[in-house]
């Protein structure tokens, strides 16, 4: 069957312009034409049904297109949910992280414009996990024994970038040792879908249970070289 782009539109429960938009960025493949007259298919709609279904897991275009591109597999839906929309307790405006803190806001955006506090993604303003109330209580913690506000900053920034190439490489570890690994296994989309998870959900807290032990050593290492360097 075939649609003209107004039956389309009825056909998918889209807009027209939403149609038009899609095209453009490449999400949906170009009509058939004849003469001036565009004609679209049962694939088209199929396509506009199955980007609705993703936006409304609350992937984004980009991430929507790898899925439509076959880059990712249906079975790592959970997967791409659980890193692209990882769910917090609550999340606070920038002001009621204030006042729940007890830091000032500009001290606050100091913070985040120095990358050590991290909005959510995808909201319409900017939201901060409540998780971030633990980590300011720490900082402040560091301040209040008479670290300078502005050292610590630097040495955070420094932290957060070597820490950033780290997970960079464990993200590519994971995805080509074990993601590609219990992909190629086969069996049925739900299962790979729940062992996926399961698995980064696992490696996830071990990773961070051995940055912590690492970090800790290292920590106790320097200072006992401190100590004997200034004898």
């Amino acid at each position: 069957m075939e649609y003209r782009i107004e039956q389309l539109a009825r056909a998918a429960g889209v807009a027209v312009d939403t149609i038009r938009f899609y095209q453009g960025k490449g999400l949906l493949e170009s009509p058939r034409r004849e003469g001036r007259v565009t004609w679209y298919g049962d694939t088209h709609v199929e396509r506009l049904k199955r980007i609705k279904e993703l936006q409304q897991q609350g992937f984004t275009l980009t991430v929507i297109q790898r899925f439509l591109a076959g880059e990712l597999e249906a079975s790592d839906e959970a997967l791409v949910a659980a890193v692209t929309r990882p769910t917090a307790p609550q999340n606070l405006t920038l002001g009621e992280l204030a006042e729940r803190s007890g830091v000032a806001e500009p001290l606050l955006s100091s913070l985040e414009q120095a990358g050590l506090l991290v909005p959510v993604e995808g909201g319409e303003q900017p939201l901060y996990p409540a998780d971030d109330l633990e980590a300011i209580a720490a900082g402040m913690k560091l301040i209040a024994a008479g670290v300078p506000l502005g050292a610590l900053m630097e040495l955070g920034k420094e932290h957060a970038a070597a820490v950033d190439r780290t997970a960079r490489q464990a993200v590519d570890l994971f995805d080509h040792h074990v993601r590609e690994r219990i992909q190629a296994e086969g069996g049925e989309t739900e299962a790979a879908e729940r062992k996926l998870l399961q698995t980064f959900n696992d490696l996830l807290e071990a990773s961070g249970t051995l940055v912590r032990h690492h970090f800790q050593r290292s920590l106790l290492r320097a200072a006992r070289e401190h100590i004997e360097k200034r004898g």
